[in-house]
């Protein structure tokens, strides 16, 4: 997981706050103080912050747990996406829609509208079409590619939010907050972050602080997800050997089986063949004696001569 320390802030600008005049008092922990009418903001606190959003977004990752990243402003939507994407997580950085955690069910069959519609004009079926049926399902899908376009791999509800300014996003964190699924969140001076689990103070109106803050999270996710899915890998491995194993136990046991079976066949048919030779035999014998008895039973057909006179 790349760290970012002080210097990295104050070159992206992250310590830049709003006016004074239009700060949330709840941000007042946040914020070292003021120049020229602009808060600045506390950059030990926002490493500090910024580590422990790292690791409790590491640790998801390295469960097999999901981030969504959420940034529909301006300044926020490249780097909200290219975070995500490089840790393989989802992302909505155009337009939020409203119930897409609090009504996920139905945000799921979207979503598979959305995948179905894909795949049909990835194969070429949408141009076999109707022209007008062709044409109403092609603005179907780029309205949902705008909308559902990052979370098109989303299975069920993300494990913990990202959002780049808590006032733009206002919906996505109150969806998330009812759900009880944890908020990291860039705050700025003019936002209320007691809606936040993991605030990270910061400017929220720069690319490049946008793009710091996000890609630190970004790398937090990806670290944690390459960990998880190293030991998915070894699991995975570990089970096929265990598998293979079992499979050569079995064939192994089913030979031995097969042989101790051929073997008492052959044993049996050499016992019958024994006890067949050896009836053979008394009868054999028996039938000697019969004759041999017959024969001295049989009266004998010699007369003595006559006496001479």
């Amino acid at each position: 997981m790349a760290e970012i320390g002080i210097k990295d802030l104050l070159e992206a600008g992250v310590h830049f706050g709003h006016q004074t005049r239009r700060w949330n008092p709840r941000m007042a922990r946040f914020i070292h103080g003021e120049h020229s009418g602009i808060h600045v903001i506390d950059l030990l606190q926002t490493v500090e912050l910024l580590a422990q959003a790292q690791a409790f977004v590491s640790d998801i990752a390295q469960r097999g747990g999901t981030v969504l990243f959420v940034g529909t402003k301006r300044q926020a939507q490249d780097s909200v996406r290219e975070a995500a994407e490089s840790s393989r997580m989802p992302y909505v950085n155009q337009r939020w829609s409203p119930g897409l955690l609090t009504n996920f069910q139905t945000s799921s069959k979207r979503i598979k509208t959305l995948n179905d519609l894909e795949r049909l004009d990835a194969e070429g079926q949408l141009d076999l079409l109707p022209s007008q049926e062709r044409i109403t399902r092609r603005k179907e899908l780029a309205k949902l590619q705008i909308n559902l376009g990052g979370v098109k791999d989303l299975r069920r509800a993300p494990d913990a939010v990202f959002v780049i300014d808590v006032n733009s996003e206002k919906i996505a964190v109150e969806e998330a907050t009812k759900l009880r699924i944890p908020v990291i969140a860039l705050v700025d001076t003019n936002v209320n972050p007691d809606g936040v689990d993991f605030p990270v103070p910061g400017n929220d109106d720069s690319i490049r602080a946008c793009a710091a803050i996000a890609h630190a999270i970004g790398d937090a996710a990806a670290g944690g997800a390459a960990a998880w899915w190293e030991a998915e890998e070894a699991r995975r491995t570990r089970e096929t050997a265990e598998k293979e194993q079992r499979q050569a136990e079995e064939a192994a046991n089913r030979e031995a089986e097969q042989a101790r079976r051929l073997e008492a066949e052959e044993q049996s048919a050499a016992a019958a063949a024994g006890q067949e030779a050896a009836a053979n035999e008394a009868a054999a014998a028996a039938a000697e004696q019969a004759a041999a008895d017959e024969a001295a039973a049989a009266p004998t057909t010699d007369t003595p001569a006559p006496a001479a006179e």
